[in-house]
């Protein structure tokens, strides 16, 4: 069933290209961080090389022993680079996070990952080769010479078998396999992987001797990287929990199998705007300190008094594992907080006109976003997607929100027609509605989509198909 809630007034919806657009400076600025980001990706790859190459790499190429083994350290070079710029990708680093988002910085962390593993791989092959053939050895022979033999080498080779795991398990068939917990715990071994890997560079064959130019650039990359770590993925997260001093308010019952989670804090005004943003919460009880939960606003912070005292709110489905237990949390339990992550936000704003379009407890971020977004009245349209009314949750406070700020509301709901890549319920589906039946003017907006990934896929495709351009779509994911 389809049901128009709220319509703004012809006279009223405006298009967008003829006004001032505020978002151009901002979407100039975060187009220009993309590719200063990109500049630099390739220039610490290419910086690496030429550092190599000029403390003399190429007199290496001198014998084909030479040119395995310079082709070795080549690979392993690049390899390195690779690893140190996935840690930095997932750090949190703001500059990265207001750039690409959060997902899209995690998900370019794990592309990264069979090539550096292939790079170290070969890096390892190739050096065999070159140091056995020099010395009349085979490959096998020389790299179990080099372990008992060379110190810290054996070191490379526990780092090697740590990079192999952090791979092999985050590999979708592999990872699904495993609770997320599990998984978790073996992607720290990165950590492990990377500084057991560090001693035998800058001890064996020279490689980075004293004076060089490249010792004192792998040292100042391996500190960077370290401390981005030790300060986004630590230091800022504690800072965190310690000035907002969250505590569960109350939890209070949304719908079947779904509460909000209100938490009273201290200067939460400094997080108000997140709307849509996520954070990741830790719930310091029993059972469930240990757990990280990526959850999004579903309302901007309130409730200011006059000593600070604020509050939040997410809204949880029960699906299992420790979401299921956030439904029986008592007052007064502490919060860790990290965030807000993500572009989900006005941040990744571009355009006067927005669509909102949310299904499941996918509408809980719209429902936030919407709260805190700036349009004007008539330049915005939700869309809210469910089975039935029930899963339209917090639908009556959106309707109060399109209402108060002029914003157009569609309620869709209904089961999608069997063997059909749709998100339409049957009727639009039958009916031959797409996303721009219900905006003409979608094609000149920003387009958010929260909802799940297949479910989503099939919106951002049929904005596309409405000429949506990429940079106007918003989808954010928060699985792992």
């Amino acid at each position: 069933m389809n049901t128009q809630l709220l319509t703004s007034r012809p006279e009223v919806r405006r298009r967008s290209g003829g006004a001032v657009n505020p978002f151009r400076g901002q979407h100039r600025r975060r187009l220009l961080r993309a590719d200063l980001l990109t500049v630099l990706f390739w220039a610490s790859l290419a910086g690496a090389v030429a550092l190599w190459l000029a403390d003399g790499g190429m007199a290496g190429f001198a014998t084909v022993a030479g040119s395995f083994t310079g082709l070795g350290i080549v690979a392993g070079l690049a390899g390195m680079d690779l690893v140190l710029l996935m840690l930095l990708l997932a750090a949190r680093i703001p500059l990265i996070d207001h750039t690409v988002g959060h997902d899209r910085a995690l998900e370019f962390h794990r592309k990264l990952g069979k090539p550096a593993l292939y790079l170290l791989l070969a890096h390892g092959i190739l050096i065999a080769i070159g140091y056995g053939m020099a010395e009349g050895l085979d490959p096998v022979s020389e790299a179990v010479a080099l372990w008992v033999l060379v110190p810290d080498m054996w070191l490379a080779y526990i780092s090697m078998l740590l990079f192999i795991a952090v791979v092999v398990t985050s590999l979708v068939a592999v990872r699904r396999r495993f609770p997320y917990e599990f998984w978790y715990a073996v992607h720290l071994l990165t950590y492990a992987a990377v500084l057991t890997a560090l001693p035998h560079q800058f001890s064996v064959g020279g490689l980075f001797a004293e004076g060089t130019w490249q010792r004192w650039y792998w040292l100042a990359l391996c500190i960077a990287t370290g401390a981005a770590l030790l300060y986004y993925r630590v230091a800022q997260p504690l800072v965190a929990t310690f000035r907002h001093q969250l505590t569960v308010k109350r939890v209070v019952r949304v719908a079947p199998g779904v509460v909000s989670v209100e938490m009273s804090g201290l200067g939460l005004d400094q997080l108000a705007g997140s709307g849509g943003r996520f954070f990741i919460w830790r719930f310091l009880a029993p059972g469930l300190w240990w757990h990280p939960h990526p959850f999004s606003l579903s309302a901007d912070p309130v409730s200011f008094d006059a000593a600070g005292q604020g509050t939040l709110r997410i809204t949880v489905r029960n699906l299992g594992g420790g979401s299921a237990q956030l439904a029986s949390l008592k007052p007064g339990t502490r919060v860790a907080l990290e965030g807000p992550y993500g572009l989900f936000s006005t941040a990744a704003r571009s355009r006067n006109h927005v669509v909102m379009v949310g299904a499941g407890i996918g509408i809980t971020p719209i429902r936030a976003l919407l709260e805190s977004t700036p349009f004007q009245p008539g330049n915005a349209t939700v869309i809210l997607r469910g089975h039935s009314e029930s899963e339209l949750y917090l639908g009556e406070e959106i309707l109060a929100l399109c209402q108060q700020r002029g914003a157009t509301l569609f309620h869709l709901t209904g089961s999608r027609p069997a063997g059909v890549r749709t998100w339409l319920p049957e009727s639009s589906a039958r009916a031959g509605h797409r996303l721009a039946s219900f905006d003409p003017n979608v094609s000149d907006a920003d387009v958010y989509v929260c909802g799940p990934a297949a479910w989503a896929q099939s919106v951002l495709q049929d904005a596309r198909a409405a000429g949506v351009r990429e940079d106007q779509l918003h989808y954010e994911r928060f699985d792992w």
